[in-house]
């Protein structure tokens, strides 16, 4: 007996001694100046010269030095960024995960990353609440703690399946995010308009548009420099008591 209550005991001190865990309070995290998750719309509605537009945008604009100018302005500690894909429920993939980027070098490597990084999602509905809560699980388990946190949703569509968006507001500003929304206007030129009061939320919450797939790099670039730079955007965050359509 006695061997076995020693056996028991080396287990249960290697078990709480050496098993893996998360960071178990925000003191424990590395701190960051901005946690940022860019979040590319791959459902059904997105083709794939589309697809490639989005990543080739994303790539682009992390190789041009306003970037790197806006990795200066935004503080001493770098941004941690992370690349998701997604379309309908069920489909919410991290396809790159995080990585701190504090100089031009860094973020051009993350640019290579994403040249590299194949589509993962093909096809699907629209879950725009879907991502977004997605995005807040990957923004509180993982290991930074940022100044700010932004989730950027770019797509072309509006919610049609699961969760809307709307409804998450409340939990998104109380974990201290910010959504903005980057809308592409080639199949709804109203689509902007719809991310204003349902989409974005929190401190700051903005939209830009892309009139085409083929404009998605500039407004992506001008939309990375003004949220890793903490510029203030006059967009705002909508107002709380819009209409909530349903999805169909």
């Amino acid at each position: 007996m006695g061997r076995w209550r020693n056996l028991l005991v080396i287990l249960l001190l290697f078990s709480i001694g050496f098993a893996p865990r998360g960071p178990a309070n925000a003191q424990e995290r590395q701190a960051v100046d901005l946690e940022l998750i860019l979040a590319v719309d791959t459902s059904s509605s997105v083709s794939e010269q589309e697809f490639d537009l989005q990543m080739k945008g994303l790539a682009s604009a992390f190789r041009n030095r306003a970037v790197a100018e806006a990795l200066e302005a935004s503080g001493d500690l770098g941004v941690a960024v992370s690349l998701i894909q997604w379309a309908d429920n069920r489909k919410q993939y991290t396809v790159i995960d995080w990585v701190v980027i504090h100089s031009a070098e860094q973020a051009m490597s993350f640019a290579d990353q994403i040249d590299e990084t194949p589509r993962a999602v093909v096809g699907g509905g629209t879950a725009i609440g879907g991502v977004i809560k997605y995005g807040l699980r990957q923004l509180e388990r993982n290991p930074y703690e940022g100044r700010r946190k932004v989730i950027d949703i770019s797509g072309d569509g509006r919610t049609n399946q699961g969760i809307h968006p709307q409804r998450l507001k409340d939990a998104v500003v109380a974990q201290g995010v910010t959504v903005n929304g980057l809308a592409i206007l080639n199949e709804d030129p109203a689509i902007g308009r719809y991310y204003r009061p349902y989409v974005i939320s929190g401190t700051g919450a903005f939209v830009m548009s892309a009139t085409t797939y083929e404009d998605f790099a500039a407004a992506m670039l001008e939309k990375l420099v003004k949220e890793i730079s903490g510029t203030p955007i006059a967009d705002g965050a909508p107002p709380t008591r819009s209409r909530v359509p349903t999805a169909g």
